[in-house]
């Protein structure tokens, strides 16, 4: 059969376009694998393994995350070069941008002479006017550098606890670098001296906040010790330090080192100090507790370059020999020895052995007995115990012996000067040595008397030293800050109220126990800033009314101060009927208005908070004209005179024991026994007694002389804490 043109030229023409398509699908799948293969090639060459390319024909799609939008416009860039940006499509998405984070408050506070810098970041909406206002009150003229930056997020918890803890340093420390963040505060100081870095750690110990964390750096100078001191001990206690220093570092771990081959139980304190006579400082320590731990009984001394050695009488001759040779070769040059072997006790005469004795009580009495060489060193004695103890507080009752050995009156000043070092104790003074124990408040008292009596007795005198430190009495500790001083006078006063006889300001009857208790409160508030102020009601002249107030306010400060208040920073003022708290048209308000209000003088005066002491509602504001002096108080403070007592012994609570010290008051005075030349109290005058002193002491004189005072009447009888 023969096929027609007509179907030759369909057939041909549907088998064209059949090839034509297969040609164009296998051209158009080259191409698109092409341009894919070589877009996906040059991403991963780029580093952009998070694009991923596919082709429809012409044109190539990018997918993917690109995590900036950076990031994508760079893929879309690479992929253009490869095939043409106008063939490429945009298929990517970027990663969402993160909430922004709130940077890391924090707040530097720099403050020396010079003026105080704050630099930081703060939050944009935490009040600054508070710490603007106190650094400007500290600052000098003109000399605070604000350089605080702000940032718009909100305050973190914490910060306002950090930042108020690090103003209240602000205030305290004068040369700080203080830096606060929300959630730690870091504190570095300079003190003046150790005593004032104590009190600077418990000052702001009581202020610590309760949620943030304080690092407390404060240093302070290394004292001067003079003299430079070393005293080892051994004795039926074990080994120990009655006095230790070092020069360096180095020095102290090679005397501690030394301590504990001694078997030296603990770590014992050593003072890093400036002062040491030699370089070979450790050298001569380490040869002497050594020495001292092979003879087993008995004393070192290193007093500067002087060494004075004293071994108990049990310590055999040979074994003496043996060591104090060692000792003598392996000392430095410049350390001179003075080696002594305690003979052994012999039987004493009728009358004893020499000593003189002074007990100090916890109330502060002093009782001196024993033996003095003549009427010039009682005198001298006598005169140097109540320079330093208070007139009103020395008993003396000392017997008059001319067969005592030299130099018997500097040994006895001497343990005077020690006594004093210590809250209650005794003393006793023995030809071959002084000896003091008792209790103190004083972490370093133990080391300042070894010092003293090294100093003052010289090489080769023998002394022991046995004091106990008690926190309980020591003035550093965690005192009541003003605030809390303010709170104890308010809940004493809460309760009672003193009253005043009407037109008087004398302290009458009921008004004395609300002192004794007010007083009682506040012992332990040392230099409070504290306004005592009277008022009155209407009633009456206003100048009358203003003296009136005036003397009141002045009798409750006197009387705090006579029952052992520490008064120092205290004031009194009278304000009459100028600051009524109730109206004066009414009974009620007259006796509300007739009052004693105690308040704290600050800087900041919203720290001011009245405590209340009540008038007596009978008084109507009529002033009447003071007493007059009694006859009594015509007699010099001082002069009373004192009885007898009886003999007295610190036991190991440093209580009393025996018969009651002597009243200071007492009606009789002290007679004298011309047998037994027992003599009673009196005192020279000041020339004379600081003449006396002088001359026992020799030429050189004492030291201690410049802090006499004249300490005669009633508030001697306690002397005030001091901080």
């Amino acid at each position: 059969m023969r096929l027609s043109p007509v179907l030759l030229t369909v057939a041909a023409f549907l088998g064209a376009a059949v090839l034509s398509l297969l040609m164009a699908l296998v051209v158009a799948g080259a191409l698109e694998s092409r341009s894919q293969r070589h877009v996906t090639r040059a991403l991963t060459a780029a580093g952009l393994d998070w694009a991923s390319a596919s082709a429809d024909g012409l044109l190539v799609t990018l997918s993917g995350t690109a995590p900036t939008e950076a990031m994508r416009f760079r893929a879309n860039t690479v992929a253009g070069r490869v095939v043409g940006a106008s063939r490429v499509i945009d298929g990517l998405d970027v990663t969402p941008a993160k909430a922004l984070t709130a940077p890391r408050f924090s707040l530097e506070l720099l403050r020396n002479d010079d003026g105080i810098s704050m630099i930081g970041l703060v939050p944009a909406s935490w009040d600054t006017t508070a710490l603007l206002t106190t650094a400007s009150q500290l600052a000098p003229e003109d000399a605070l550098a604000n350089m605080l930056e702000t940032a718009d997020f909100p305050v973190p918890s914490n910060w306002d606890s950090a930042v108020d803890f690090g103003m209240v340093a602000l205030r305290l420390l004068p040369r700080s670098k203080i830096s606060v963040a929300a959630d730690s505060v870091r504190v570095t100081a300079i003190s003046d001296s150790p005593a004032q870095k104590r009190r600077f750690e418990s000052d702001l110990g009581r202020a610590l906040p309760q949620t943030v964390p304080v690092t407390l750096e404060i240093s302070a100078p290394r004292p001067v010790i003079a003299p430079f001191t070393l005293r080892f001990v051994v004795d039926e206690d074990g080994p120990r330090f009655d006095a230790c220093a070092a020069d360096t570092e180095r020095s102290l771990v090679r005397i501690l080192a030394a301590a504990r081959l001694a078997e030296v139980p603990g770590t014992p304190a050593c003072t890093q100090g400036l002062g040491a006579p030699s370089p070979r400082w450790p050298d001569a320590a380490e040869a002497v507790i050594a020495a001292m731990s092979e003879l087993g009984a008995g004393s070192v001394t290193i007093s500067d370059v002087d060494v004075t050695l004293i071994a108990e009488s049990s310590v055999a001759q040979a074994e003496f020999d043996r060591v104090i040779g060692e000792l003598t070769t392996r000392l430095p040059d410049v350390f001179s020895l003075k080696a002594t072997l305690s003979p052994r006790p012999q039987a004493e005469g009728p009358q004893g052995p020499a000593q003189f004795t002074a007990t100090r009580s916890p109330e502060g009495a002093v009782q001196l007995r024993g033996r003095l060489a003549d009427e010039r060193m009682r005198d001298a004695v006598e005169a140097f115990a109540r320079a330093r103890f208070g007139a009103a507080n020395v008993y003396t009752a000392a017997r008059l012996d001319e067969n005592l050995p030299n130099g018997w009156g500097g040994r006895v000043l001497a343990g005077l000067a020690a006594l004093a070092e210590v809250h209650n104790g005794a003393l006793l003074v023995e030809p071959e040595r002084v000896a003091i124990r008792g209790v103190t408040g004083n972490k370093d008292a133990r080391s300042e008397i070894s010092r003293l009596l090294s100093d003052r007795l010289g090489q080769g005198a023998g002394f022991s030293v046995d004091v106990t430190y008690e926190e309980r009495l020591d003035p550093a500790r965690a005192l009541p800050t003003p605030e809390e001083c303010l709170a104890l006078a308010s809940a004493v006063l809460d309760r009672r109220q003193i009253t005043f006889a009407p037109g008087s300001s004398e302290i009458e009857g009921e008004a004395n126990a609300i002192i004794a208790e007010l007083a009682d409160a506040l012992a332990d508030c040392v230099a409070t800033p504290m306004e005592i102020g009277g008022h009155t009601d209407s009633q009456g002249r206003a100048a009358t009314n203003l003296a009136l107030s005036q003397d009141r306010a002045d009798a409750v400060l006197e009387a705090l101060d006579a029952r052992g208040v520490d008064t120092s920073e205290m004031t009194s003022r009278g304000y009459g009927a100028a600051e009524p708290i109730a109206d004066n048209a009414t009974e009620d308000g007259r006796v509300a208005n007739r009052r004693i209000a105690v308040k704290l003088v600050l800087p900041d005066d919203d720290a001011e908070a009245p405590a209340l002491i009540q008038i007596d509602p009978e008084d109507d504001g009529e002033a009447l004209p003071p007493p007059p002096a009694r006859p009594d108080d015509l007699v010099p403070e001082g002069d009373e005179p004192m009885g007898d007592a009886g003999d007295l012994e610190i036991d190991d609570d440093g209580g009393d024991e025996g018969e009651d010290a002597p009243a200071v008051e007492a009606e009789e005075p002290a007679v004298a026994d011309p047998e037994a030349g027992a003599t009673g109290s009196s005192a020279p005058g000041p020339a004379d007694a600081g003449a006396l002193i002088r001359d026992a002491l020799g030429a050189d004189g004492d030291p201690e002389l410049g802090e006499w005072r004249n300490t005669a009447g009633p508030t001697a009888l306690r002397p005030k804490s001091r901080p």
